[in-house]
C-alpha cells in the first residue's frame, strides 16, 4: 500500500528543487479491477502504469498522483510566487494502491518499494525477491482491444491466474510482479476475479521521472532504500500500519502540537490528527491482498 501525501510534508518540501530524469519509457496504462474487501462483494477500479524505461527497467505503480501533476504544479507554484501556503488536501485525489515495484531486466529480478514515516520525513523500505512463473502456455487466442493475445495460467500467491499475452508487444513483462512470457501481458486476473488488470493504451514519454511533480518537490525520490528480508520488511510495514506517527509523537512538544500552519485551519496537531485518520481509513479499506499465501507458509513448504 503507498503512502498518503500529506499536506503538512508538502508545506514542509514545497521549497525543494525537483532534478528531472533523461530518461525515455514506454509507458503501458491497466485498468485494475479489484475487490478490496474479503467479505464485501464490492469492487474499485484504479488505472495503474507500466514504464518500461530505455534503462532496463520497468517501474508499476498506481497512475492516480501523477495524473494530477499539472493541477498541482499551477497552485503550488502559484503558492511560491505569493509566498502564501494554502490547504491542498481537497485538490488531491489519493491513491489507492501500494508500493512501486521494479523489475530489472533481463533477469526480471524483483524490487518492491513502499515508504514508510521516519520522524518528519518519509523513509523508503523494500525487499527483493526472484518470484518463479510457472506459466502454462495454452494454443488459445482471442482478440482483447488492439492486441491479438494468447492464453497462459500460472499459480502465484495463492492465487490461480489466467493471463493473455501479445507478441506484437515484445516486452516479458506485465503489470505488478507478473512477467516471463513471450510477449506483454495484455489482461491477466485470477480465479476468483479480486483482481483483474487489462491494457487499456500505451504511449511513449520523454524525459522520464518515475516520480510526481509533488513527489519531486518533497524530495521522495531521495533516500537509499533499506533493503529488507521480505518477512522484516512486512513485520515493519505492519507496525507502520498500527501506528503511522509512533517516530513522530515522541519529537512533538505540546508547544509544537499547539502551533498553527500558515494558509491552512488548525494546528499542527490538528493536521496530525487529520493525517492518522487519513492513514488508518487507507489501510482499513483493504483486507484482501494479491498475495494471500504469508511469508511464514511460504518458508514452511
Amino acid at each position: 500500500m503507498k503512502k498518503l501525501l500529506s499536506v503538512f510534508l508538502i508545506a514542509l518540501f514545497a521549497v525543494a528543487n525537483a532534478q528531472e530524469s533523461k530518461e525515455t519509457a514506454n509507458r503501458f496504462f491497466y485498468e485494475l479491477t479489484f475487490k478490496p474487501k474479503k467479505d464485501s462483494t464490492k469492487v474499485d477500479k484504479v488505472i495503474t502504469i507500466l514504464d518500461i524505461t530505455d534503462k532496463n527497467r520497468s517501474i508499476y505503480q498506481d497512475y492516480t498522483i501523477i495524473a494530477q501533476d499539472s493541477i498541482l504544479k499551477v497552485e503550488i507554484e502559484a503558492m511560491q510566487k505569493a509566498g502564501v501556503m494554502k490547504d491542498l488536501s481537497k485538490s488531491i485525489r489519493q491513491p489507492k494502491i501500494s508500493a512501486r515495484i521494479y523489475k530489472f531486466y533481463p533477469s526480471m529480478k524483483v524490487q518492491y518499494v513502499d515508504k514508510i514515516a521516519s520522524g518528519f520525513t518519509p523513509s523508503n523500505i523494500g525487499y527483493n525477491e526472484e518470484p518463479k512463473f510457472n506459466w502454462n502456455i495454452l494454443t488459445d487466442k482471442q482478440k482483447i482491444g488492439a492486441y491479438n493475445t494468447q492464453k497462459a495460467t500460472t499459480e502465484f500467491g495463492g492465487r490461480k491466474w489466467t493471463a493473455w499475452f501479445s507478441t506484437d508487444l515484445p516486452f516479458p513483462d506485465g503489470p505488478y510482479k507478473f512477467s516471463g512470457l513471450p510477449g506483454l501481458i495484455v489482461k491477466i486476473e485470477d480465479d476468483a476475479k479480486d483482481y483483474s488488470w487489462v491494457l487499456q493504451g500505451n504511449k511513449k514519454v520523454k524525459d522520464y521521472s518515475e516520480y510526481s511533480y509533488v513527489e519531486n518537490l518533497m524530495q521522495a525520490k531521495g533516500g537509499k532504500v533499506n533493503e529488507l528480508t521480505r518477512e522484516k520488511f512486512e513485520k515493519t510495514y505492519n507496525d507502520f500500519k498500527k501506528d503511522p506517527f509512533a517516530t513522530v509523537r515522541p519529537m512533538m512538544t505540546q508547544e509544537m502540537l499547539s502551533k498553527s500552519i500558515p494558509g491552512m485551519d488548525g494546528t499542527i496537531g490538528d493536521m496530525m490528527k487529520k493525517q492518522e485518520k487519513q492513514y488508518k481509513d487507507f489501510f482499513n479499506a483493504n483486507d484482501n491482498p494479491i498475495e494471500k499465501v504469508e511469508v511464514a507458509d511460504k518458508k514452511k513448504k
